[in-house]
């Protein structure tokens, strides 16, 4: 039986944020519908450029209101001729001159550039420290709060969409952050050709985009090959931790994730564990799970 929803339409919701009900409704205002990590739908427009890469943060454009500006589109690297299916859709809205100074001013201390070579996050950091890796953090609620009480770890932010990007560089300002780190990339870039095999201590996956309908689930994020890569990229005894309130998408995950070889489901065989305390719980996951709504978490011990 499908779960009525508290929230607008679908059609409303994805100008809201990358699930249409509760789980990142708290996206910057203006930002679309779309995940920040990796496959979109085909066919769907990635900025129309035949340019090798995309620039790895925002640079000022010409204005398309009265103190807005549009940031730049294509946060992957683009194969003239070969277009690749992809997780996430951009569509960005309003960039905000407030959201443009955080990248000129910010990005220096707490972006990443990417450029498609291993990375040293030892020399990132100034520290070896176990790492956590969350992908696409939206605007950085979950990711500002673990980081502040979790300061023995360092955190990496994956997140493709650059109003909510934005948005972290400032609050991460705000809390003086020294243990955070944020790429404007796609994911399954990042993880392919700069982090190295087992130097992840845990991957966060907290409300990817659920594709709903059928013929879209292709362009769902948790695929085995995906799945194949964060096994290596996690170290052995590491964690993967996911959530989603589509009850569909988390039976999808775990078609896939418990035939994994390398992963173990904590809970068991289609089994998942209570909200655990480093995932906040956002307003609107409050507000629907009052009404009655799910929210799966899911968590797999690399072996």
């Amino acid at each position: 039986m499908k779960r009525s929803s508290p929230f607008p339409s679908p059609a409303r919701g994805r100008q809201i944020g990358r699930d249409c009900r509760f789980g990142r409704r708290s996206r910057p205002e203006g930002e679309p519908h779309g995940c920040g990590e990796s496959t979109c739908p085909e066919g769907a427009d990635e900025g129309g450029s035949s340019e090798s890469k995309s620039s790895p943060h925002p640079n000022p454009l010409p204005q398309a209101g009265e103190g807005e500006k549009h940031a730049p589109p294509k946060p992957f690297t683009v194969t003239e001729g070969h277009r690749q299916v992809r997780s996430f859709v951009l569509r960005q809205g309003r960039f905000t001159p407030a959201q443009q100074r955080a990248f000129d001013e910010l990005w220096p201390r707490f972006g990443i550039e990417y450029d498609g070579k291993p990375r040293d996050f030892d020399a990132v950091f100034g520290r070896s420290a176990p790492r956590v890796l969350e992908i696409g953090f939206g605007n950085g609620e979950a990711l500002r709060f673990s980081a502040a009480r979790d300061p023995d770890r360092d955190h990496i932010g994956l997140e493709v969409h650059a109003p909510g990007v934005g948005r972290l560089l400032n609050a991460l300002a705000e809390d003086d952050a020294r243990n955070v780190r944020l790429y404007h990339h796609d994911a399954v870039e990042v993880l392919a050709n700069e982090a190295a095999d087992g130097s992840l201590d845990e991957v966060r996956i907290y409300f990817p985009d659920p594709w709903h309908k059928k013929r879209h689930h292709k362009r769902r994020l948790v695929q085995p090959e995906f799945a194949a890569l964060l096994v290596r990229k996690l170290a052995p005894g590491g964690r993967l931790h996911l959530a989603t309130d589509w009850q569909d998408y988390a039976e999808h995950m775990w078609d896939v994730l418990d035939e994994t070889p390398g992963l173990s489901n904590r809970a068991g065989p289609r089994g998942s564990v209570p909200r655990p305390p480093w995932r906040p719980q956002t307003h609107f996951e409050s507000r629907g799970l009052r009404l009655g709504h799910g929210v799966w978490d899911l968590l797999y011990d690399r072996s």
